[in-house]
């Protein structure tokens, strides 16, 4: 569901945010507890956003794309954060980040919609639910928390349910090519209160989609934006946040690079703008799959299955730690003899980080994030 007047005052928190607006002063928050969950949508490479640099497998399967990692940050005696993640590291250090590695949901199979469709619903298969794991966590959470907003074109399947949510973007502006959309900036030109929200949701969708673009500008844009939307008084308590770009199927070494330099700027960005409330902050980047241990011919990976999740925030229970039942690259060990093998469900690591958040019965939330389990 989308709230017209809402997104109209979301909209000029946005531009304020982006630089468009002077500065506002706004009143301290009543409520402390706040979750975003942000999506690499496109199956980010686990394998070399946390690099498994003590299996011996890595440097074998991995050749040119392993050595990136030797200038990462060390996070124990087997996993190297990758080096684009200075910031992360930072968090790392100050025991305000972990790693879930070889993880994945229920889903064994290599489609984008279909795995996304999957780390979304929380359901036992594709497209089994018509709501999301964030939107029935919103169902569990006093009234004062439910506030709910998605940067994105639509309301995204994971926010989906009984509680009302709101968007910070035109519905149908991913469907639409770049002819329509530069006819309809033209279109809008002119008016003076369509031009500006149209222009700023033009943005937002360009930030999500490229964050890495403009040396990682374009990441701590969005997380000034989203930082914004959740420090007033009435602002919102859950956020989700869409990015893509993470399907490198060549030239990854690169293009992940710069995408992990987004990330990372977007999470600093957001931390930045959240100040104290950080202390009272869940985040959880997760993505739909992950990738091949072997490189490709084009120096990318392809489709694959366990990857890496994130956990970032001033409270976490268990900060500063990689967590991982690690099973091995080598071929043997590997699922279908080609991807990283799960050894950890997905949705256990996010129902267990949101319980301890919100300080809720881990066997409740279970049950009520992902009820087909």
């Amino acid at each position: 569901m989308i709230l017209p007047r809402r997104s109209l005052i979301l909209s000029s928190l946005g531009l304020a945010a982006m630089g468009a607006l002077p500065r506002v002063a706004w009143a301290a928050a009543s409520t402390p507890k706040r979750l975003v969950f942000i999506i690499q949508r496109g199956a980010a490479d686990g394998l070399a956003i946390v690099a498994p640099t003590g299996d011996p497998g890595l440097a074998a399967a991995r050749r040119a794309l392993a050595d990136e990692a030797a200038e990462g940050r060390k996070l124990d005696a087997m996993f190297t954060l990758h080096p684009a993640l200075s910031g992360t590291a930072a968090l790392f250090g100050a025991r305000q980040a972990h790693f879930a590695h070889a993880v994945a949901t229920a889903y064994r199979d290599r489609s984008h919609f279909d795995g996304q469709n999957m780390l979304e619903g929380g359901g036992s298969r594709p497209y089994g639910r018509a709501d999301g794991w964030v939107g029935r966590l919103l169902t569990l959470l006093p009234e004062a928390e439910r506030e709910a907003l998605a940067i994105a074109p639509a309301v995204p399947l994971a926010l989906r349910g009984a509680v009302p949510v709101a968007t910070y973007a035109p519905s149908r502006l991913p469907q639409a090519d770049a002819d329509l959309i530069a006819r309809l900036s033209a279109l809008y030109a002119d008016d003076a209160l369509l031009h500006p929200l149209w222009d700023s949701a033009v943005k937002t969708q360009e930030l999500a989609s490229d964050i890495g673009g403009n040396n990682g500008r374009n990441g701590a844009d969005l997380g000034a934006l989203a930082a914004s939307l959740m420090t007033p008084a009435d602002g919102a308590r859950v956020m989700m946040v869409e990015t893509g770009g993470w399907d490198t199927h060549s030239g990854q070494r690169g293009r992940l690079a710069a995408q992990l330099r987004g990330l990372d700027q977007l999470v600093g960005a957001l931390q930045a703008g959240l100040g104290a409330a950080w202390a009272d902050t869940l985040v959880i980047v997760a993505t739909e799959f992950g990738r091949t241990v072997e490189v490709n011919g084009t120096g990318g990976t392809d489709h694959g299955t366990a990857s890496a999740a994130m956990l970032l925030g001033g409270g976490l229970a268990e900060g500063g730690k990689v967590s991982a039942d690690w099973p091995g690259l080598m071929p043997a060990a590997r699922h279908e003899g080609r991807d990283l093998k799960p050894t950890r469900k997905l949705e256990d690591v996010i129902a267990g980080a949101v319980a301890h958040h919100y300080a809720l019965d881990p066997a409740r939330v279970r049950k009520a994030l992902y009820p087909d389990a």
